[in-house]
């Protein structure tokens, strides 16, 4: 009996063993699902983007990759190999900033994946390659990615620009431009033929403004038909040609095809031939009004550097309505913007680089930085401006030959606001800080 009894402990000791496994299973099962419910506002950290076993997920690691990119405002993500390491770097409001440190073995199952979602090629590996790919988010919108691999000295790099689509909704309002400009660009707008031609460095907003005017000029009463490389945004009611020179479609062979299919409005992505601007500016003349942009460092330049493109001055002078400088300026972050007072000789300093218009108040504006920007003190960009409307005294400078510097003279007396000058004042209202207009323009 005194056997029994003690059988029958031990089955009831091995009982409560299994219920107590039984509870502590369960805040395990919990503590897995935590990750799920995590919302996917929180950025990932490196830990998470890497993992923390040795077993890493490239699929999981390249879709966070571009979705922090994204939450973080870049407009590029350059994923850049190294003699013992793979450097991420983003493209925040024109600056690079670093973001990641990943190890060299992941290289090239990084590239490969990007390359797979992008459609290239996986076995080429000494040529340039480019491509794009969209990637689908939580609330049903989907990331537009254009994709550049390169081969470097430490293997293929990869740069990704990230395409918001919230660029299809900016106004000229939105976008910086002064009541004065904005007269003179919806003036050109609404002239049936002639050219308007944007000008600035690469990632100065020319593409983003020209699609505004286009978001504008889009109505069922007229044909719109780009030719673009690469197209950066699709547009509803529009037809838009992707350059292939591959198979023969340039600008300029687009350029020709275009002026058979009826069209009232022409986007040229960019002037940068002889035979384009021939092509555009004898489009201009036959009654259609032409859009371009084209690489120049100022709007008075723009009108000389198509006579260097080998256009007759007269056919100039009788084509280009409107030609627009820009740059893009970084935003005072709102969360953290504060008051400064200027010293006395940086008030001398302004009054002799702004001597269009005397500097009359001491106090500027900049942020301290905080969360919210990043401790940059930065938060979003913002256009500067100077819009040169082609008057007769201009058309008159322009068949003389005159050099940039006379046109320049000339428009800023009828009325024209130069860069450094929109600048200035954009900094005097606690838009942007005097520093970073320096910086953009060089000056």
């Amino acid at each position: 009996m005194a056997v029994k009894d003690k059988d029958k402990e031990k089955e009831k000791e091995k009982e409560k063993e299994k219920e107590a496994d039984k509870e502590e299973e369960k805040p395990k099962e919990k503590v897995k699902e935590k990750p799920k419910e995590k919302s996917r506002e929180d950025l990932p950290t490196e830990k998470e983007l890497i993992g923390s076993n040795k077993e890493v997920s490239i699929i999981r690691l390249v879709d966070a990759l571009v979705e922090h990119g994204f939450k973080a405002r870049a407009s590029d993500i350059h994923i850049e190999p190294e003699e013992d390491k793979v450097r991420v770097r983003f493209r925040i409001d024109g600056v690079l900033h670093d973001a990641f440190i990943f190890p060299k073995q992941l290289q090239s199952e990084i590239i490969t994946r990007i390359k797979v979602l992008s459609g290239l090629r996986t076995d080429e590996h000494q040529a340039a390659q480019d491509g794009r790919f969209k990637i689908p988010m939580d609330d049903s919108q989907f990331i537009d990615v254009r994709v550049s691999v390169a081969p470097t000295y430490y293997g293929e790099n990869s740069v990704m620009r990230i395409l918001a689509q919230q660029a299809q909704a900016y106004t000229l309002e939105m976008m910086g431009f002064s009541v004065k400009d904005r007269e003179r660009i919806e003036r050109a707008i609404k002239t049936p033929f002639g050219m308007i031609l944007c000008t600035g460095p690469t990632g100065s907003g020319k593409t983003t403004t020209l699609y505004t005017i286009i978001r504008i000029l889009n109505t069922a009463e007229v044909s719109i038909i780009t030719v673009e490389d690469p197209i950066e945004y699709s547009i509803p009611g529009i037809e838009q040609i992707q350059v292939n020179s591959r198979a023969g479609l340039t600008f300029a062979s687009g350029l020709r095809s275009i002026l058979r299919q009826d069209p009232n409005v022409i986007m040229v992505g960019e002037i940068r031939d002889e035979e384009t601007a021939g092509i555009a500016v004898n489009a201009a003349l036959t009654g259609h009004l032409v859009l371009s942009t084209i690489h120049t460092n100022d709007a008075p330049t723009t009108l000389p550097r198509l006579i260097d493109m080998k256009v007759e001055s007269f056919l100039i002078a009788s084509t280009v309505n409107i030609a627009i400088g820009q740059r893009l300026v970084r935003k005072i972050c709102s969360d953290c913007k504060t008051k400064e007072k200027l010293t006395e000789a940086e008030l001398k300093s302004l009054a002799d680089l702004h001597s269009e218009k005397s500097w009359d108040q001491n106090v500027y504006y900049v942020g301290k930085g905080c969360k919210s920007c990043g401790d940059s003190g930065y938060k979003g960009r913002i256009g500067i401006y100077e819009v040169l409307e082609v008057d007769d005294e201009i058309r008159q400078a322009i068949v003389r030959r005159a050099d940039a510097s006379d046109i320049k003279k000339i428009a800023i007396k009828n009325g024209m606001t130069t860069m450094l000058e929109d600048g200035l004042n954009k900094a005097s209202e606690g838009i942007t800080t005097i520093e970073e207009i320096l910086r953009v323009i060089h000056e």
